[in-house]
């Protein structure tokens, strides 16, 4: 099974699931209303067995996958974040189940919202979707206070679903990064090309300046009257590099074999695409004017923020 952190919020502590906790599930589970909205009836041993056996030998993106919900040492639940096999693309889904003896009580709100944190703070998801029997009001209820939209209802798991979804907060969020540059003209070409060709577009621009947006996030390149040296420094303190997500390996294979036709040279090319580490793929570039950037091949299966 895929190994997954632990979180802990004010009462509970969700830790992966383990095969010892197999008791413990199947206990939780011979409580019939935990199965009322499955397709699978887990009060039967047999199939809740099976339940349990998928779970452990789940394989998928890393930070996805299974966790127990304890409180104070014992588990009170499970949920799991983890690629949806309903939704088309890479839609990550959210789930959870809560011991009825503590309905009420708001651990399940706490555990999914944690799983929330995690998936938008350390997985970088651009959306994290929830599929709710749309007679499960307790559980569309719960969506609705995590602030989870209603996008419509489907046929899922073999019974009728609402489609909720839910999406990061702008709060704590990069708002623009702004790049004071000695010849506006030579860093137009470079970075407008880069940034172009990773989906960005023109935002603003003025006479000693331009910038480039995506989503919720711009970069600002400008020749300022108050520029105060003829060159940047990366090895100064300030600004060492910018790095972008790039959807591919491939797409950075490309990007770099493309970027010295446009005011960009590799960087570490002895040790290229492994410059940063075995597991991380990535470009690092500068230009005439010494910025550099790190161009970085998003891992399979997940899709980070922009």
């Amino acid at each position: 099974m895929t190994a997954v952190p632990t979180l802990r919020t004010d009462r509970l502590v969700l830790r992966g699931l383990h095969s010892r906790d197999t008791g413990a599930v199947t206990g939780l589970f011979a409580d019939p209303a935990l199965s009322r909205f499955l397709r699978s009836d887990l009060t039967d041993p047999g199939q809740c067995a099976e339940m349990i056996e998928r779970r452990l030998g789940y394989k998928g993106p890393p930070g996805t996958g299974h966790w127990v919900l304890e409180l104070e040492g014992r588990m009170i639940g499970l949920a799991h974040l983890r690629p949806s096999s309903e939704l088309p693309g890479e839609a990550v889904e959210i789930g959870w189940f809560c011991d009825r003896a503590h309905g009420g009580e708001g651990f399940a709100t706490e555990a999914a919202a944690a799983l929330l944190r995690h998936g938008f703070g350390s997985l970088g998801l651009p959306a994290v979707w929830a599929l709710i029997h749309e007679d499960n009001t307790a559980s569309l209820n719960l969506a609705r206070r995590l602030g989870f939209a209603d996008v419509g209802g489907g046929d899922h798991y073999g019974a009728p679903h609402r489609v909720t979804v839910a999406l990061p907060e702008r709060h704590g969020r990069l708002h623009h990064v702004e790049l004071w540059v000695p010849d506006l003209a030579a860093a137009e070409r470079s970075f407008g090309w880069l940034l172009t060709e990773l989906g960005w577009t023109e935002y603003q621009r003025w006479s000693a300046g331009v910038s480039w947006r995506l989503g919720d996030t711009y970069v600002v390149v400008e020749r300022s009257p108050a520029l105060s040296a003829a060159e940047h420094e990366r090895t100064r303190p300030g600004l060492n590099h910018l790095a972008l997500h790039v959807a591919s390996t491939e797409r950075v294979d490309e990007l770099a074999a493309a970027a010295g036709e446009h005011g960009w040279w590799p960087m570490f090319a002895d040790a290229y695409p492994h410059a940063g580490g075995a597991d991380h793929y990535a470009a690092y570039l500068h230009n005439a004017h010494g910025f550099e950037v790190e161009l970085v091949a998003t891992p399979r299966g997940l899709h980070p923020i922009g």
